[in-house]
């Protein structure tokens, strides 16, 4: 796989459009770091990480609406392996003018476009959540 945060945006994806109530996506220490930010940002229930194998796996729970609507209307990848993409702090980009997350990675870690800015840090940008 040359793209594991492609792959990860893509099964949340599918799984919300067919309405499931959880997927599971082999982990790692970037995909744990993407679903913590989920999670603090109130895209999806919860997850729990299961250590079945070596690489271990993160179970996410996904997040409906009352009409059973996702919370989660898109997905989107921005830099990829072949085309990276970085922005300063004063250009980190806004989703949708506020009503969703641009998740970026940083030298402190992943942070939501919010925290990079009140922080003052740049770097690369990863996906948007909306």
């Amino acid at each position: 796989m040359t793209d594991p945060i492609a792959d990860f945006l893509t099964r949340i994806r599918n799984a919300v459009r067919a309405h499931h109530k959880q997927v599971e996506i082999p982990a790692s220490n970037m995909k744990i770091g993407l679903t913590e930010i989920l999670y603090q940002q109130n895209f999806i229930n919860g997850f729990s990480i299961l250590k079945n194998s070596p690489q271990g796996t993160i179970r996410i729970y996904l997040r409906y609406g009352k009409e059973g609507e996702p919370v989660i209307e898109g997905l989107q990848r921005v830099s990829t392996p072949g085309l990276r993409k970085y922005a300063g702090a004063y250009d980190v980009p806004r989703t949708l003018n506020g009503l969703g997350i641009t998740i970026v990675s940083t030298p402190s870690g992943l942070l939501t476009d919010a925290q990079a800015r009140e922080r003052n840090i740049g770097g690369e940008v990863l996906c948007r959540v909306w």
